[in-house]
């Protein structure tokens, strides 16, 4: 699944985003694409997007 993910600037912005993603248990091989603005990972046990958004959302970004 790959989804936007708006106010990323650098490294940093892609560290924070990894690090959110990566805490929701049923998330794997989460990449973040800096120059792209996404966000990219499996979701083998169907996560609802509601928990994806709120935790890039804690990290300060937005999805879309």
């Amino acid at each position: 699944m790959t989804i936007k993910i708006k106010g990323m600037s650098c490294n940093h912005c892609v560290m924070a985003v990894t690090k959110a993603l990566s805490g929701i248990e049923g998330l794997k091989d989460v990449k973040v694409d800096l120059a792209k603005g996404e966000a990219d990972f499996r979701n083998d046990n169907s996560v609802d997007l509601k928990v994806i958004k709120s935790a890039v959302e804690k990290a300060g970004y937005e999805v879309g």
